[in-house]
């Protein structure tokens, strides 16, 4: 290709991704982007032990291993009702509150949301991989190997089946974890961004695992973490994982953002 059609071909992209830029720039909800970062807490990476012993939890969560992941960014609180409807309208929360957590949407509802509001704020949020969820509930390097996240006593972090009453609460009640963390045990559960695998801990890498399997079929299985106000404490523990369909709207389900990097 001769040299001067390459120097205009490149002259004309640099233009153009400037100009991609400014646009992006000028649309960017800079109100939005300062509120959701306010409320994110970075977690300082580090090795932890996932999962639990053959035959303390269920087959699933077995067998316990040594996990490293690299630093990242997690939501203090779960996603409001208040954050969720500054990006997208038409929401139908079962529990509705603007300080409620965001409930009733499938993980290809919440995976939109997270698009729309990477859109809006110029950032990468994501849901969290499941080794990210259970070292932040376990409170990460500054973890004090509690059973759930904050404490070994359930009636103090988190909304569960003894104390809920069957429904959903507003976030940030319960005491934080070692991490400042809400609401990682108990409340509604948290969707994170891997398929659920019964096997996946026998031949998962040791080093940011992640069992990210993209699928069209509705019925497609995704983690979900944190058991929920519907869930009894054996259930409930940092470690447990349970499942449900990506196209499932569950009153139960809602989610956490993580950021790499601010």
């Amino acid at each position: 290709m001769p040299k001067s059609l390459i120097t205009a071909t490149t002259i004309l992209s640099v233009i153009f991704l400037q100009g991609c830029a400014a646009f992006i720039h000028e649309h960017i909800n800079v109100e939005l982007k300062d509120k959701v970062l306010s409320e994110m807490v970075w977690v300082e990476g580090g090795e932890f032990r996932m999962g639990s012993d053959c035959g303390v939890g269920t087959i699933s969560e077995c067998p316990a291993r040594m996990v490293t992941l690299d630093g990242f960014y997690i939501g203090q609180y779960e996603v409001t009702q208040s954050l969720f409807d500054s990006v997208l309208e038409g929401a139908t929360p079962y529990f509705p509150g603007s300080q409620m957590p965001m409930n009733n949407l499938s993980w290809q509802q919440a995976k939109y949301f997270i698009n729309q509001l990477n859109l809006e704020t110029g950032l990468t949020f994501r849901l969290p991989t499941e080794a990210e969820w259970e070292y932040a509930a376990k409170g990460g390097i500054k973890s004090k190997g509690y059973r759930y996240s904050g404490s070994n006593d359930i009636e103090t972090v988190g909304w569960y089946a003894g104390n809920a009453g069957n429904k959903a609460q507003q976030v940030g009640q319960k005491l934080p974890n070692e991490l400042g963390l809400y609401d990682m045990t108990g409340n509604v559960g948290e969707m994170v961004e891997d398929a659920f695998d019964v096997d996946f801990y026998r031949h998962a890498p040791n080093e940011n695992p992640v069992n990210a399997i993209d699928s069209a079929h509705h019925l497609a299985y995704k983690s979900v973490r944190g058991g929920s106000f519907s869930y009894d404490a054996l259930e409930s523990a940092n470690y447990s994982r349970d499942s449900a369909s990506q196209s499932a709207i569950m009153p139960d389900i809602g989610l956490r953002l993580v950021l790499t990097k601010k």
